[in-house]
This record gives C-alpha cells, structure tokens and sequence, in this order.
C-alpha cells in the first residue's frame, strides 16, 4: 500500500513540476463526515477535521487541475459510538473558472485508510481488520480564491466503494475549507 501511495503521489504532481503557471499552498478546515448506505440506520455526522497540500496548475484562463494530499478525519456517530475512519486522501480536482477567483471543482480520489476503530462506553476497539484499506470516490464543488493568496472552498466528496467487506456503507463528507497559495 505505502508504494501505491507513492506512485499516485509522484504521477499526481509530476505532471505540473515544470509548469510555468503552478502554484503550491496548504489548506485546512472541518469535515461533516457520515456513512450512507442500506447498512447504515440512525446514524449522525461526526465532525472532525482535515488539512494538507495543493498545487494548483493554470492550463487556460479558465481552467485548472488541482492535486491536493489531505489527512481527513471521517466516520459517524450515534448515541452509543463514535466510529472513527481516518484517510490519506488523495483528490484530483478539476477546476473550472466561473469569473475570477470562483471556482466550479470535480474531481476523483483515491484515499487510504490509516484509522479504523470505534468508541464505546470509553473502550476504543480496533476495526482495521473489517474495514477496506483503499476508498474510491467522487469530490464535487466550489471555490474562491483571493488575490492575495487566500482560497476558501466547499466540497461534498461521496464514497463509490464500500468501506467494509460484506456491508453496503460508504464515505460522505462535506468539507470547508481555508488556505493559502504561495
């Protein structure tokens, strides 16, 4: 898994090392995180965080791709647990340029799971082994970029594979975020 992650990481910005018009920055911001499914019943967000990188390659006036490596903390809650399903995520965004500084974004990811547990009563019990390693899915949203440097963004990113062998549940997560562009 670290080589495949490796791999997406060098193909993803190798392709805008030698851009003339790219841009690197870091962004942050909160994540309202859910399972969605026919297995999933009852269940609330849980509301955590992300933050990580972005380049940002201008290939017209109008359009971008936007690779980014993000930590996003994801999962659900209910009033008995708290299911923690953290990832490396790695979205490929592409970015469509409205008017200045607003974006229209969409785009695939490809994240690894790196926490798999959940929270009863005060006891934290492992679930690396119930859950997938790897999610796929898709990232839709919205963007605007000061020209200072500082963007602000809103994204929904919905999960296409489930999250557990044998359970139809998946990843959704609507992220705000703020950062900034060197």
């Amino acid at each position: 898994m670290k080589k495949l992650l490796l791999v997406l990481l060098v193909v993803a910005f190798s392709g805008v090392a030698n851009a003339q018009d790219l841009s690197f920055g870091a962004k942050a911001g909160v994540n309202f995180a859910t399972l969605t499914g026919d297995d999933v019943e009852d269940i609330d967000s849980r509301t955590a965080f992300h933050l990580g990188l972005v380049a940002e390659f201008l290939l017209s006036e109008r359009f971008a791709i936007q690779p980014e490596v993000l930590y996003s903390a994801q999962g659900a809650e209910d009033s008995e647990a708290t299911w923690k399903l953290d990832y490396v995520s790695i979205p490929v965004m592409a970015k469509f340029f409205v008017t200045e500084g607003l974006s229209l974004e969409a785009g695939p990811y490809v994240a690894f799971n790196v926490v798999s547990e959940v929270e009863m009563d005060g006891i934290t019990v492992d679930l690396e082994e119930e859950t997938e390693s790897t999610d796929f899915g898709a990232a839709l949203g919205l963007g605007y970029q000061l020209p200072m440097g500082v963007f602000f963004q809103g994204r929904y990113a919905m999960g296409l594979t489930d999250i557990a062998t044998d359970t139809d549940a998946k990843n959704g997560v609507f992220q705000l975020s703020v950062g900034y562009k060197f």
